[in-house]
């Protein structure tokens, strides 16, 4: 069975966003005084932003009490990171990326977002994509972030598809989670070792066929 449906986690399945949030959070932790590095970054990806802070001042070996506090320094890195991914451009989308999505719309296949961050629509915008999707579904429509299903059910439920006739992009452990939490299909997009779960893997969507959503 074809899925009628396919709903994509936007950071690192459409554009690469987790550089920008490298440096943003890069250059926080050096204003507090202490170095950030891209192994350290790892373990942000699929973390919602406070969460991402508690793991930063971890590292840095900072406690904060003061919740307003923290509040601020969450603030001030999205403020960077906004300012970084405002000089995105479409030659930013991934490779193999346009190909697929133009091959489902062929093919009547319906496609969504469905990501967690705020900044989906500014992203979106940037890349040249913000009207392609039937539906958007970001970070300012959910309440709770993956490993809860919520994004994708929210998905499903506007574009009028039952949840098992849907097919997931997650590069992601949470979000692959949240995918089968949902009772949906998912391919992980990414490393196939750390996406193990998934129900298919690939590296890219270079190449990729109408054959990847038939179950």
């Amino acid at each position: 069975m074809r899925s009628k449906a396919c709903i994509f986690d936007l950071d690192g399945v459409i554009v690469d966003t987790a550089k920008y949030h490298y440096l943003a959070w890069k250059r926080l932790a050096a204003e507090l005084g202490f170095e950030f590095t891209e192994k350290d970054n790892e373990r942000l990806k699929g973390v919602s932003r406070m969460e991402s802070l508690e793991i930063l001042l971890s590292i840095g070996g900072i406690r904060i009490d003061d919740e307003s506090k923290k509040m601020a320094l969450a603030e001030k890195k999205n403020n960077w990171y906004v300012e970084y991914i405002s000089q995105m451009t479409e030659d930013e989308i991934l490779p193999g990326v346009m190909d697929f999505l133009n091959l489902l719309k062929r093919n009547g296949v319906k496609i969504a977002i469905g990501s967690a961050s705020k900044n989906t629509m500014l992203i979106l915008e940037r890349i040249g994509l913000k009207d392609f999707f039937d539906v958007i579904i970001d970070g300012t429509k959910i309440t709770r972030a993956k490993p809860d299903p919520e994004v994708f059910l929210k998905a499903a439920e506007e574009l009028n598809v039952a949840p098992e006739e849907c097919t997931v992009f997650e590069d992601a452990i949470a979000g692959i989670e949240a995918a089968k939490r949902a009772c949906m299909k998912v391919v992980g997009v990414g490393n196939r070792e750390t996406l193990k779960d998934a129900d298919r893997v690939i590296e890219s969507f270079v190449g990729q066929d109408i054959e990847l959503i038939e179950w």
